[in-house]
């Protein structure tokens, strides 16, 4: 990475990130974004990208903090003493960029060494395994082999019901879904930012993106759970969200998605589960633009944060 993209991701950093890797601040246990990741991936760096933990190696420590036996490559870390608010411990940095990382124990499974890499997610990236050849980390793909052999396929699907945030997290915890990412699809307005999509006069819709395994899930199964978990009979309208960029709506990608998201559109308007007709739009996907980095994986950052979205069981179909 070059000192320009350095920069360039420095300029990215929350101030939470800042505190973290600059002044070795800890955030928040359970109220960060990787500690319950059970996604298939690496965690690199967030300045530069080493590749630095893998999620071979993570397990659940109950702390509240993604926690690994050991790093990828013993010389990509380092130790510090740490004497710092009275106590003796050994900070974990990063070799190369040297930013702040976490600690390590001696608490951990003694079957695996018996160490606790206990990492801040604000010092990570995550790099799911779908995304390594795109993202430049083909190079463990072999390695995840061993574990995942069968190559995962993935299909694509947006979706718009209402604030994002609500959304992503739900998908993100369903089974066969990759990665769930927030953005703005089907406006006019080149490179739109929140703010913008905020007037209601670009024409997006706050969306989200998602990233399934078709070997786990089809297209049908993805718009069947979309239904169960917002209104669609509300025009312009979810929750206390109001304006079209809060609209219901389906962006199809080819003409297979069109006809499936048609057919499960009307059985869900004829189904009866509703009270009022269905208005979700369906609506042909042009550019999808990712959102701002602090709204993915918003829930997971910040538990008690809004959403307007459920599971509804009562909302199936046939």
């Amino acid at each position: 990475m070059s000192d320009k993209d350095n920069v360039k991701n420095l300029d990215r950093l929350t101030q939470l990130q800042r505190d973290v890797v600059f002044n070795n601040a800890t955030e928040q246990p359970f109220n960060n974004a990787y500690w319950n990741n059970k996604r298939p991936g690496l965690y690199v760096d967030i300045l530069d990208g080493t590749p630095l933990f893998s999620s071979l190696d993570k397990f659940d420590s109950g702390t509240g903090w993604p926690s690994f036996t050991k790093p990828i490559m013993a010389e990509a870390v380092m130790e510090v003493v740490d004497k710092s608010n009275g106590m003796l411990r050994t900070e974990i940095r990063s070799r190369n960029s040297n930013i702040h990382l976490g600690h390590v124990f001696d608490d951990g499974a003694k079957d695996k060494g018996g160490l606790r890499y206990c990492i801040n997610s604000a010092a990570l990236k995550f790099i799911s395994l779908e995304k390594f050849n795109i993202s430049g980390y083909s190079d463990y793909t072999a390695t995840f082999g061993k574990v995942y052999p069968a190559e995962i396929q993935y299909e694509v699907a947006v979706i718009a019901g209402g604030c994002f945030w609500g959304i992503a997290d739900l998908f993100s915890k369903l089974d066969g879904v990759g990665e769930v990412i927030a953005g703005y699809a089907g406006g006019t307005f080149i490179n739109p930012t929140y703010a913008d999509v905020c007037t209601g006069n670009t024409g997006h819709a706050e969306c989200v993106q998602v990233h399934f395994d078709i070997k786990q899930l089809s297209y049908e199964q993805i718009l069947r759970f979309f239904f169960q978990i917002h209104d669609p009979t509300t025009i312009n309208k979810q929750g206390n969200d109001i304006g079209s960029h809060y609209r219901s709506a389906i962006f199809y990608a080819n003409s297979s998605q069109k006809k499936i998201a048609t057919t499960i559109i009307e059985k869900a308007d004829k189904s009866g589960v509703f009270q009022s007709p269905v208005v979700t739009s369906l609506e042909k996907l042009e550019v999808f633009y990712k959102a701002e980095d602090y709204h993915q994986n918003y829930l997971q950052k910040h538990p008690q944060g809004y959403t307007c979205h459920q599971i509804r069981l009562e909302w199936q179909f046939d």
